[in-house]
């Protein structure tokens, strides 16, 4: 009966409290291509009114 009582604790100190160690190549690629959507998405929005305001600002100077 110990002996399945420590297979257990093995077990479990093995797979189930495990830590993962860092980032895979894939996360970080996931973070990437959700970045540049949201940058592609922010210029798209505010791109015209960035321009205008520049161009308004160019126009007092």
């Amino acid at each position: 009966m110990k002996k399945y009582l420590t297979a257990a604790k093995k077990f479990v100190r093995k797979f189930i409290t495990r830590q993962e160690e860092g980032a895979t190549l894939a996360e970080y690629g996931l973070l990437l291509a959700l970045i540049a959507v949201i940058c592609i998405a922010a210029i798209t929005v505010l791109g015209t009114q960035i321009s205008s305001m520049f161009s308004s600002v160019a126009g007092s100077i």
